[in-house]
């Protein structure tokens, strides 16, 4: 398999090569779909591939260039997760029923992708409805972890990041409602944001057969996805133009600049594992070999507050809301079966378990007292930002783990330490940040004994997306960052 001197270079750095003549992007696209090809048959990330229609439009790419035009992303290879809306490619979300849907217009993420001048390679898997850690479904088959092929890239933004650690493209764009960006590139060792919520404009990433509409997605979010961290701001710039309403109303949110440029003047607190279930000692490992170097260079590093609001019960809220979300699109008689599991539990049962079957038949008073706790819990965060400026805290407990495809998710078991927990309760770290609507950025800090990624998740104050993303790239300035897997 060829690896040429531009795989694995930042989609910033490759805009300069070309800028500087030294590659043109008929050169890279062709070179990404060779490696797709050489490779592509043992990972599996690209389950829609569009090649023709990428190096016409590299060819175009390299004309405007030619004429003295230049755009942000113009001639840059990449993916997109399958759940977007490309206009005539297969939307299926994994979804056998939908195998033969074609979308009639681009979802507006992707329309601003094209419109800046990328190059899309093609789509990337996902699991059955997004709704797993892992990405495999009877449409496209099962994706695998480039660092180990046995192993998941985790889900449901599995292909895309399995997809950047192959070197098929410099970017890619995802989802997350449980921490589908975040997960994936922590297992991967490459970067994703979870941008704030409502921040970047979803309409196009909806389930076929449903029309495409502008409207408020309770928890999930799209983001942005690379091998460096500089791309995500990149990314999130050309994303993040608000949409006009539909009553004609359009506005303009102005991001405010990372709080601090340099890692010094940056206040941190420290979690590394959760009061419900405990982190692998590989990420406690590599959470608090970072905290010690951070501490060399002058951060001001906390590991404990009282400000933190209280995880056990933020967790319990987040799986109601999340079951909530979810039982939206339940089949009648399976909704009628969780609202009589829901009657049957104790009162005093506050398992997670149990709170994810309450949600699933949640009323809308209960959700409303629901939303209120979460606006509580919301205000708790707004005050530890004044205190400090990041937090510090796994997007996973575990690396990657081995292929698991039991049928019943909810029954599914992994194992921590050499103790089996509830495989759904890993979720707790996507909910940190996913239930009070705050922005997250992933980014890779290290590999456990058996040469597995192991990323951070940076958690930062509502609408202060470029924080977290300005502390990813001083992180991999200062410590490094994406290393290119061992399979070449």
């Amino acid at each position: 398999m060829k690896t040429t001197n531009f795989t694995y270079k930042s989609a910033t750095e490759l805009a300069k090569d070309m800028a500087a003549g030294k590659v043109s992007s008929v050169e890279l696209t062709q070179a990404a779909i060779d490696r797709i090809n050489d490779f592509d048959e043992k990972v599996n990330a690209i389950c829609v591939p569009d090649f023709e229609e990428a190096l016409a439009v590299a060819r175009k790419a390299d004309a405007i260039r030619a004429r003295g035009d230049e755009r942000p992303l113009l001639g840059i290879p990449m993916t997109v997760k399958e759940s977007f809306n490309i206009a005539g490619l297969p939307t299926t979300w994994g979804i056998p029923h939908f195998k033969d849907f074609v979308a009639a217009e681009d979802a507006v993420a992707v329309a601003r992708l094209k419109a800046a001048g990328a190059v899309i390679l093609g789509k990337t898997n996902v699991p059955l409805g997004l709704g797993d850690l892992q990405s495999y479904n009877d449409v496209y088959g099962t994706t695998n972890n480039p660092w180990d092929l046995s192993r998941t890239p985790g889900g449901s933004s599995g292909g895309s990041a399995a997809a950047l650690a192959a070197g098929y493209g410099a970017l890619s764009i995802g989802s997350d409602i449980a921490g589908s960006l975040r997960g994936p590139a922590h297992y991967c060792g490459v970067y994703a944001h979870k941008p704030t919520l409502g921040l970047l404009p979803s309409r196009g990433h909806s389930a076929p057969p449903a029309r495409p509409l502008a409207f408020e997605q309770d928890l999930s979010v799209i983001g942005p996805m690379a091998r460096s961290a500089t791309d995500l701001s990149l990314l999130l710039d050309i994303l993040s133009i608000p949409e006009e309403r539909s009553l004609g109303i359009a506005y303009k949110l102005v991001l405010p600049p990372a709080r601090h440029d340099s890692l010094v003047n940056y206040r941190v607190l420290i979690l590394d594992t959760h009061p419900l279930i405990p982190s692998d000692l590989s990420v406690q490992e590599s959470i608090n070999r970072l905290a010690d170097q951070l501490t060399k260079v002058g951060t001001k590093v906390v590991r404990h507050s009282s400000l933190l609001p209280d995880q056990t019960e933020a967790a319990r809220l987040y799986m109601r809301l999340l079951l909530s979300t979810f039982s939206a699109n339940y089949p009648a008689e399976v909704y009628e079966y969780f609202q009589n599991e829901a009657k049957k539990l104790d009162a005093t049962d506050l398992s997670l378990a149990a709170e994810r079957t309450r949600g699933s038949a949640l009323s809308h008073r209960d959700w409303l007292a629901a939303n209120y706790a979460r606006a509580e819990l919301r205000q708790r965060w707004s005050e530890l930002f004044v205190e400090f400026d990041v937090v510090l805290c796994p997007a996973m407990p575990t690396v990657a783990f081995q292929h698991d495809h039991k049928p019943d998710i909810w029954h599914r078991q992994i194992m921590i330490n050499e103790v089996n927990y509830d495989y759904p309760d890993q979720l707790v770290w996507a909910g940190i940040a996913t239930i009070p609507g705050l922005p997250a950025t992933v980014a890779p800090i290290g590999h456990s004994n058996e040469n597995l990624p192991i990323g951070i998740q940076i958690v930062g104050p509502l609408y202060e997306d470029r924080t977290t993303i300005r502390f990813a790239e001083l992180l991999e300035r200062e410590f490094g960052g994406f290393v290119p897997p061992t399979f070449v």
